[in-house]
């Protein structure tokens, strides 16, 4: 082929056809700009091609892990939720003692000392650039924010945190009842994040303890009756940040599923 264009060159420049060769000259630079914009052309369709490839991998992992984070989030605002209404009830019985039993008392203390903590899936989407494949405006918005969202519940759960293993800690040495509360804990309670694990191989029996304090003594406990206070408010105060979560959770999982099903 370049042969051929070359004798017409010759042939054209051998007969004094200059106006005709200049012609064939521009004609002949059109075509070879014509052929490098095809193979660009060809090039970016098959790199495009491949980025579509790689964003549904993305998608794909996407749409599991936030399904994972979603449950994560939704047991552990299941637990808050225990939290405020033990904490509300044992109120009631700091106000109205002869209405209460100790048994139920400690059980309600015990739900009172978890610590539930939304630990999301960490991905290297930023870090890695991975971002840019993915095309929906909306849904990237939602994942470039997605750590500032996490970070407004997770602010909210450490200060529960620092109450539990400071103050609910100390209430509880304080009352001489932390036997009571193991107990509790390990034989009368649900234990989500067990997972797929037998339940009945976390219970062991504790006992109870002949040297802690009274029904009396924890009801009158005033260290104790200001943390149930502050555990109401602060569970709840997490549940609502942990509520505007959620719903991100639920659109960032419905526009993975339109752009899956395009």
């Amino acid at each position: 082929m370049i042969k051929f264009f070359r004798k017409i060159r010759y042939d054209l420049l051998g007969k004094n056809k200059t106006g005709k060769y200049i012609k064939y000259a521009i004609g002949e630079i059109v075509l070879v700009v014509i052929g490098i914009l095809i193979a660009l052309q060809i090039n970016n369709w098959n790199e495009q091609r491949k980025d579509r490839t790689k964003e549904t991998i993305l998608l794909n992992q996407l749409r599991e892990d936030y399904q994972a984070n979603l449950i994560q989030l939704e047991e552990k605002m299941t637990t808050r939720e225990k939290i405020v209404i033990s904490a509300v009830s044992l109120l009631e019985a700091f106000d109205y003692p002869q209405k209460a039993n100790r048994d139920s008392v400690i059980k309600k203390i015990a739900i009172i000392g978890n610590d539930p903590t939304f630990d999301p899936i960490k991905n290297d989407l930023n870090s890695s650039e991975n971002l840019r494949l993915i095309r929906n405006v909306k849904l990237s918005r939602l994942l470039s924010n997605w750590s500032s969202d996490v970070v407004a519940v997770k602010e909210v759960e450490d200060l529960w945190t620092k109450i539990v293993y400071n103050q609910f800690d100390l209430a509880s040495l304080e009352l001489g009842i932390g036997r009571d509360l193991s107990n509790s804990f390990m034989n009368e309670q649900d234990h989500p994040w067990l997972l797929d694990q037998n339940p009945s191989s976390f219970k062991i029996k504790i006992g109870k303890s002949k040297l802690g304090a009274n029904l009396n003594e924890i009801l009158t406990n005033k260290y104790l009756e200001g943390v149930l206070g502050n555990a109401i408010t602060i569970n709840k105060s997490a549940n609502l940040q942990s509520e505007a979560l959620r719903n991100r959770i639920r659109d960032i999982l419905a526009i993975i599923e339109i752009e899956l099903n395009k």
